[in-house]
């Protein structure tokens, strides 16, 4: 199931009918106009951190984004303390 997710990502293989609708809409890319908190790895080997501002255009809501020291690329495993504490405050309004 990882490797199709991969493939799929890519644009190797095609994906599940049945989420067709959703993908279409994924692929609109709206704006995410909720408060978020994003994250990056500082030591990601997947995708290096990027800059707040690379990805800024696509949310219109608040935002805050961080770059995390000694995160790679699953966040919520790896610093489950931070991921939470950010969980915590979109919950409670700030």
């Amino acid at each position: 199931m990882v490797i199709h997710s991969y493939r799929h990502r890519y644009n190797l293989v095609p994906g599940d009918p049945a989420c067709a609708d959703i993908e279409r809409q994924l692929a609109m890319q709206p704006p995410i106009t909720v408060p978020t908190i994003t994250f990056d790895g500082a030591d990601d080997g997947v995708r290096p951190p990027s800059p707040a501002s690379a990805h800024a255009h696509r949310f219109t809501g608040t935002r805050e984004h961080h770059v995390v020291p000694g995160a790679g690329h699953n966040l919520p495993q790896e610093k489950p303390a931070v991921f939470a504490q950010a969980v915590l405050r979109l919950v409670r309004g700030g």
